[in-house]
Order: C-alpha cells, then structure tokens, then sequence
C-alpha cells in the first residue's frame, strides 16, 4: 500500500530525565495507581450490591467510574514497566492501542458528566416526570451510547491515523496519543485533520450543554430552599468533577498545541499525565465522600469487613 507507514516501533523520549530518580518515581506511581484502582473499584461494588442505589444518577457514576479503571489502564501498566526499563519503546500497533483507550477515555468522561447534568436537571427542574423521563429502557439507552460514541468516534480517528506514512518514530510524550502520531505524517491528511476536529466540536457542545444545564439548575434552586439543598448534596459533586477534567484537559491541550519548548521535560510530564491522575484519584474520593448514600454504604461495608 503506497499509505502504508514504514515506522514499526516508536521511541517514547519523555523518559529521558527520569533516569536518575526512577525507582523513587516506580514507587509513588505504583502506590497512586493501587489506590486509583481501590477508590474506583469500592464505589463501583458499593452501587452494584446496594439496590438502593440502583437509580440512573449512581448507574451513570458507576460507568464513570469503570471508565477511569478502563483509561488509567491504558497508560500505568506500561508507563511502570518503562520507568524500569532502559528502553523506552512502543510497538506501531501498541501506540495506536494506548492512544484510542487514553482518547476515548478522556471523551467518555464529558459523555457521562452531562449524563449526569441530565439526570440532575430532570430531578432538580421537572421532578414530577423525572422517574417516567429516566426510566430503565432509557437509562440503559443513554449508557450504551455514552460508551459507544466516544469508542466508535476515536477507533474511526485512529484507523484514519494509522493510514499515515510517518516521517519519524520520535513521540516526545511519555505515552502515545493521536495528535502526536498525526504530527509525524510526512504530509497533512484533509481526513486526519476533520475528524478530530469534528470529535473536538462535538464533545464541546457536551460541555456547553452541562454548563448551561448547571447554569439552569441553580437558577431554579434560588427560589426553593429546598431545592437549594438537593443542588448542595447532589449537584456540587458533579460540578467538581466537571471543573477538575477540565482543567486537567485543557492544560493538556493547551500544551500539545502551544509547547514552545520551554517547559522543563518534567514539568511537560507531568502536564501530559494530569488527566490520568487526578481525576481517577479525585472524583471517586469526591462522591464518596459528598453523596451520603453511597458514603452510608462505603462505611457498613467496612464495619463488615472489621468483623
């Protein structure tokens, strides 16, 4: 195939600092991982064997959750095994693989955060409708395409990438992700360039969405006291969460797209891990600790276990 890229393997170059203090990196990314997968995993179990919390707000946090395990799973494994290893490689097919779960993952959170803009908006404005509008057959609907959307968009984005002939197999990042992949091609692809824009657009408009739903939503609450505490107790999680995966993103982006080269290899680092720390670590600590169900159920849970 004249597209066909002659690169089979990619040299991973962030790792060039982290020689020095690698074991002490090995150990605290180790520790930060278990406790991302312990955090996620008790949340998740918590909703599944409480029927109580069987409800559409707790199912989409629970996918939210299984979504954080499933992208953090896609940088950590490999990342502990490359801080060891004084080889810093990644297979052609490798990186394609670890940039469709690492993008997808980041696009899924937004899909199921204004799921839950939705939900709230439903509870919080039209309370009357609100169990006929999120009923089980839409719930499960709703799931399926907050998975499936942002999984079908970016395994389109990384097959159109992955047609590229690519004139280097340099990736100055610690993992892979398409932007990256895309900015090795020899020439500039009309179809690389539009399709993730059109993904960039299209989970825009879901943040535009959940901010105009939030915006809504507190509009209401100001003239019901009782509402006002719902926003408290259920909403400000929520929004929490929306701020920290911004945040998280947006210095990401702006960093691929604005790197001049000045930043420090560390402090470039540690702007393209964000994302995949703080909120998987974060958001779960957050909903345990705010939503008094689920923290109900988290401490029965160990007052079992201490039994």
């Amino acid at each position: 195939m004249d597209n066909a890229s002659d690169v089979t393997m990619f040299t991973l170059s962030g790792f060039n600092g982290m020689i020095k203090y690698r074991f002490t990196l090995f150990a605290l990314t180790f520790v930060c991982y278990c406790v991302i997968v312990q955090v996620n995993v008790t949340l998740i179990v918590a909703i599944i064997v409480d029927k109580s919390l069987h409800e559409p707000m707790y199912i989409f946090l629970c996918n939210l959750c299984i979504n954080s395990l499933y992208g953090t799973a896609g940088f950590y494994p490999k990342f502990l095994i490359d801080i060891l290893s004084t080889s810093h490689v990644i297979s052609y097919a490798g990186c394609l693989v670890q940039s469709l779960v690492v993008n997808s993952s980041a696009c899924a959170d937004f899909s199921f955060l204004a799921l839950m803009a939705y939900d709230r908006y439903v509870a919080i404005c039209q309370p009357l409708v609100y169990h006929s509008v999120m009923n089980p057959q839409r719930m499960c609907l709703l799931v399926f395409a907050a998975w499936i959307l942002p999984v079908g968009q970016l395994l389109i984005t990384t097959m159109l990438t992955s047609t590229l002939r690519l004139c280097g197999s340099q990736i100055s990042r610690i993992y892979c992700v398409n932007y990256v992949i895309r900015s090795l091609g020899c020439t500039p692809s009309i179809t690389t360039v539009f399709s993730p824009a059109f993904t960039i657009t299209f989970y825009f408009c879901h943040f535009l969405y959940v901010i105009y739903s939030y915006f809504y939503i507190m509009k209401t609450c100001l003239t019901r006291k009782e509402e006002r505490m719902k926003f408290m107790q259920t909403c400000l999680p929520h929004l929490s969460s929306l701020i920290i995966v911004i945040v998280c993103l947006l210095f990401d982006l702006l960093h691929m797209r604005f790197d001049s080269g000045k930043l420090s290899e560390d402090a470039r680092n540690f702007m393209a891990i964000q994302f995949l720390l703080f909120p998987p670590l974060i958001n779960p600590l957050i909903y345990g600790i705010k939503l008094t169900p689920i923290r109900n159920r988290i401490q029965s849970f160990l007052c079992l276990k201490s039994l």
